[in-house]
């Protein structure tokens, strides 16, 4: 049986307990507010300290310190905290900047192996030569103080974040070239809703490598309502190889022109164009939109271009600009909608159900339309 507390009853005034009551309620006062007043609506109907802890989930101590100043100073000063003087900070700015300046650095230039520097291990650097170093307040600084300092600027080194520099010194005008393309694509297309035929045929052409061929070593199984909500999928595989998507996106109709191929080469590449013109009627420019890959531009298909003139356009996205080409949609719509979960029992099969995903895709043409043209390349 538990004993019974020795300290008096908390006596509050109907005012008192109503507003206890809707601090107890309320979703927006401070857990700590919320807390106190729970403790004290219980204190004063005559509840036991230990049924207070189960029913508000604080320790003894806590619930001690709020009774005693509710029934020193009232109710109200039992929701609040004591004033007290603040301490003196015990590490010095001086010994923060020491923090972040090392923070700001790699551990390889102190001697370690690491290439980011962990909490843990900016922690114990700082005890180890903080002191020799004449902040000899960081002598006993542990992860919970590093993680504070590093807080306050705010200073992560343990995280990386990816970016791609622009190594094209004519980046700019290239995207803007692109972007002019883009809207003239635009006014075409509205055009040809109209009836009207465009004379320029504006394409975007790229290749998507690497795309495996897994074959499942078990069988799925198949969703079952009384045993399965999902496919069940064994978690081994073996891989079959790679193939190559080379895809021309008609940027008007929306149209796709595909090929599977085990390499990406030249003769590849010269394929899919003898493909796309004989696609389109003669007589009309084929402007291509299409990134820097050596296939492109190779003597091959340099001599491939030469037999037809006037045909072929190229305008190139620039270095690292790949983004700027519109198939990118197209391939990533591949790989949510049908490459994500894709089995298969060799590349073959695989080879004939892309071929399969464009045709349905054909069978329902989306025309993929650039609508940001007020590009912020800062960064």
């Amino acid at each position: 049986m538990s004993r019974k507390s020795s300290r008096p009853r908390l006596k509050l005034d109907e005012k008192e307990l109503n507003k206890l009551k809707k601090i107890s309620s309320s979703r927006t006062k401070g857990s700590r507010e919320v807390e106190r007043a729970k403790i004290l609506i219980h204190f004063s109907q005559n509840m036991d300290i230990s049924k207070i802890e189960k029913k508000v989930h604080v320790s003894r101590p806590t619930i001690y310190k709020c009774i005693d100043k509710a029934l020193s100073m009232g109710a109200e000063a039992g929701l609040k905290d004591k004033y007290h003087s603040p301490k003196e900070p015990v590490i010095t700015e001086e010994s923060k900047a020491w923090v972040i300046n090392i923070a700001c650095n790699k551990p390889t230039a102190y001697g370690y192996a690491a290439e980011v520097w962990s909490r843990q291990s900016l922690a114990t650097h700082a005890r180890k030569f903080g002191p020799i170093e004449g902040h000899s307040c960081l002598a006993k600084a542990v992860k919970a103080t590093i993680q504070r300092i590093l807080s306050e600027h705010p200073i992560r080194p343990h995280k990386i974040a990816y970016y791609l520099e622009r190594r094209d010194p004519d980046f700019e005008n290239k995207m803007q070239t692109i972007l002019m393309v883009y809207k003239e694509v635009n006014l075409t297309t509205d055009k040809m809703q109209n009836g009207e035929t465009p004379d320029i045929i504006t394409v975007s052409i790229d290749e998507k490598p690497g795309v495996q061929a897994i074959r499942n070593i078990a069988p799925d199984i198949l969703p079952n309502p009384e045993k399965n909500s999902r496919i069940m999928r064994d978690y081994e595989y073996k891989r079959m190889g790679t193939v190559s998507i080379l895809a021309s996106l008609d940027l008007n109709t929306g149209h796709v022109i595909g090929q599977v191929h085990d390499r990406h080469r030249s003769s590849e590449f010269i394929s899919l164009l003898d493909e796309v013109d004989a696609f389109y009627p003669k007589g009309h420019t084929i402007r291509i939109i299409l990134d820097n890959h050596s296939a492109h531009i190779s003597k091959e298909t340099m001599a491939y271009l030469a037999t037809k003139p006037n045909r072929f356009v190229y305008v190139h996205t620039p270095k690292h600009g790949s983004w700027l080409n519109m198939i990118e949609m197209l391939f990533g719509k591949m790989a949510r909608t049908f490459l994500k979960h894709i089995r298969v029992y060799d590349k073959a099969e695989l080879k004939r159900r892309i071929i399969l995903w464009i045709k349905e895709i054909n069978d329902v043409p989306v025309v993929f339309r650039w609508k940001k043209f007020d590009i912020n390349l800062e960064y």
